[in-house]
């Protein structure tokens, strides 16, 4: 069991291989600084650890930043604005960037495990299944794949957010007013999930398992992708290497995860092993990723969270073969 100290310091830190085509790069990328912004799962932080994308990259002039981010929100914005260019985010994120005209594409894809997410209450609330959220305060940053997620378990209480009182808060702030009482319920995902569920003084009301499919996304800034097509399929293409390296070996990803991330590797171990989970799934968007976003998007709209119908085809990149 972690102490609260580590809990709140957490919080507190700010498919198969895919084989890419060549891409047709008009422009060299020599001297191109490729900035990658980063969440605490997944495949990304171990490629940071491993220094892997700075070594595929290297004979191209590229050298590499690294940005932390605690959700995906200020990271897309970050890459709408051209702040940085490339990065990792759920599927709800995405479409608030589209609806606000920022530039950028979807370049990748991942499914992540199935209880990704988690909806958590504490232990000894009167809230023993879900319709009995009616009324209470539900915490989860708008915006997010937590949305996504608190919303379908509404759904599946027959509730609307109507139902609540929706509380808008980022995994730091809501870690520290779930522990002091003040919110009610917390739909949030791994590793703060993983981390939170280890208090005695949580329990899980539900997880994503079965409720949502917790697609995920590799977003790349629109200019520099057009620029720098060829660094961005190298990226992919090498993300899926680490993945599945690092599924191969989970005794050795986990401590790497751990350092790198801070989160204890008994809870990494538990996000790294859970339902379905499989770092190797990483491709270009594959249909059933574009069809599953399409549906977000379309639901999101009719139910007045997204301002404008999305297509969301229109910025799935395609790379062009040589």
């Amino acid at each position: 069991m972690i102490t609260r100290r580590q809990t709140l310091g957490l919080f507190g830190a700010a498919a198969s291989v895919a084989i890419l085509p060549q891409v047709r790069d008009a422009r060299a990328a020599t001297g191109v600084t490729l900035r990658i912004g980063w969440q605490k799962f997944g495949v990304v932080p171990l490629a940071k650890k491993s220094g892997a994308l700075e070594k595929r990259l290297a004979d191209k002039g590229v050298t590499v930043e690294w940005n932390e981010f605690t959700s995906g929100p200020p990271l897309l914005e970050a890459i709408g604005a051209g702040a940085i260019d490339f990065g990792i985010t759920g599927d709800v994120p995405p479409l608030f960037a589209q609806a606000a005209g920022r530039d950028l594409l979807y370049v990748g894809a991942y499914q992540g495990p199935a209880a990704f997410h988690g909806l958590l209450v504490h232990k000894d609330s009167p809230i023993q299944k879900i319709e009995d959220l009616k009324g209470k305060k539900l915490a989860y940053k708008r915006g997010s794949s937590g949305h996504n997620f608190a919303i379908q378990v509404l759904r599946k209480g027959g509730l609307t957010v109507a139902d609540i009182t929706e509380v808008d808060l980022a995994p730091p702030d809501a870690a520290a007013a779930f522990k002091n009482g003040s919110i009610d319920a917390w739909a949030i995902w791994d590793p703060y999930f993983a981390v939170t569920e280890t208090d005695p003084q949580t329990r899980v009301l539900t997880t994503s398992d079965g409720i949502i499919d917790n697609w995920g996304y590799f977003l790349g800034n629109g200019a520099f992708t057009a620029k720098n097509p060829q660094v961005i399929a190298d990226v992919i293409d090498e993300l899926a290497k680490v993945g599945a390296a690092a599924q191969a070996n989970l005794d050795a990803t986990v401590t790497a995860l751990a350092e790198i991330t801070g989160v204890p590797e008994p809870i990494t171990r538990v996000t790294l092993t859970r339902s379905k989970a499989d770092l190797g799934k990483v491709s270009l968007v594959p249909d059933a990723a574009l069809a599953y976003q399409q549906a977000l998007a379309d639901d999101f709209y009719s139910l007045g969270i997204v301002p404008k119908k999305l297509k969301v085809s229109d910025i799935v990149w395609h790379p062009k073969a040589s």
